[in-house]
């Protein structure tokens, strides 16, 4: 098999416009922001909307049931569309290990974590993943990240630490509720490099619909292990807001998710996770009328622009296309 450098130097001109998606991530156009936007949107709610529901249903219980509903809805819509399903051993083993690593896992810890630790501390522990992300794209995918990137990503993160104070209790499950995320953030973050080298021949939709129903099997398995005592109490606000991470959380999130990782480098698509505190502190000022100090102001400016900085920055791949495109052009003079 070629290298990546070889692949690149030896290709003609009309072969080089055609490269495989791993290496010339597409421009970002007006239906990647919006799908970028909405992810930010979603996301940046769901810590509450599961904060909300492990006050009456025990949290494994609870992520399997919304991967579980998320996935027969899903697998609904692939059927009536007639969607491609997965072939071969290579695809269906990477959807399993993603079941693993992205679903039933990390939203296990999560979830579990979320009966400990507040919502806005979770979203903020969460914002290291495109830190992560950048240290595990060389290593798994042989490609660097623009140093621009990095720098932006690490003012990102300094401007975190402006807008949320520590919100950690001393007490050892509030302790162990942080580490739980923690963990679930680095296995999060593999699997995103790991999901980009994999399945870009496979439907989002389907691929989706997968791994839930295979994540919800894990987890209804953690549910009868360790949570046989434990009994759910569905109250209205509860089921409201599972309603809101099945369709929402699950189905359509993912589904854009896994779209936009075809197009975009996985370092971008992780600083999701930097504006979701945002979002968290914009709905609660919007909705529940909370104030908005001067330094809050300021950091959410800063984490804004290091965000763009980061999804305009260019992927190697796309300044080595131009170096060998202006090389040719030279030549030809």
């Amino acid at each position: 098999m070629r290298s990546r450098g070889n692949l690149v130097c030896g290709t003609s001109l009309p072969e080089l416009v055609k490269l495989d998606w791993l290496y010339m991530p597409g421009t970002l156009n007006r239906n990647h922001i919006m799908g970028y936007l909405g992810l930010c949107l979603i996301w940046g709610s769901t810590w509450l909307a599961i904060r909300v529901v492990v006050r009456d249903v025990p949290p494994l219980e609870a992520a399997a049931i919304r991967f579980l509903a998320g996935a027969v809805l899903l697998l609904i819509v692939a059927m009536m569309q007639r969607r491609q399903w997965p072939s071969g051993s290579e695809q269906w083993k990477a959807l399993l290990v993603l079941s693993v690593t992205i679903m039933a896992v990390p939203y296990g810890l999560l979830f579990w974590a979320e009966q400990y630790v507040p919502s806005s501390m979770t979203a903020v522990l969460y914002s290291a993943m495109p830190l992560l992300v950048a240290l595990f794209t060389p290593l798994m995918m042989h490609s660097t990240v623009p140093r621009r990137a990095v720098f932006a990503l690490v003012v990102a993160s300094g401007g975190l630490l402006l807008l949320f104070p520590v919100g950690l209790s001393a007490s050892g499950r509030s302790l162990e509720g942080a580490a739980a995320i923690l963990i679930s953030v680095v296995l999060s973050s593999w699997s995103v490099v790991y999901a980009k080298r994999r399945l870009h021949e496979i439907d989002s939709v389907v691929s989706t619909a997968l791994q839930l129903l295979f994540g919800s099997v894990v987890l209804f398995w953690g549910t009868w292990a360790l949570e046989a005592r434990s009994h759910a109490h569905w109250t209205r606000t509860a089921s409201a807001a599972m309603v809101f991470l099945v369709l929402f959380g699950s189905c359509a999130a993912f589904v854009i998710y896994y779209w936009l990782l075809k197009t975009i480098q996985p370092y971008q698509l992780a600083t999701i996770s930097l504006i979701t505190p945002v979002i968290a502190v914009l709905e609660g000022a919007l909705l529940l009328r909370e104030p908005i100090p001067l330094l809050m102001v300021v950091a959410i400016a800063v984490i804004l622009g290091s965000v763009g900085s980061v999804l305009l920055s260019p992927s190697e791949a796309e300044s080595s296309t131009e170096r060998i495109l202006s090389e040719k052009e030279l030549a030809r003079k």
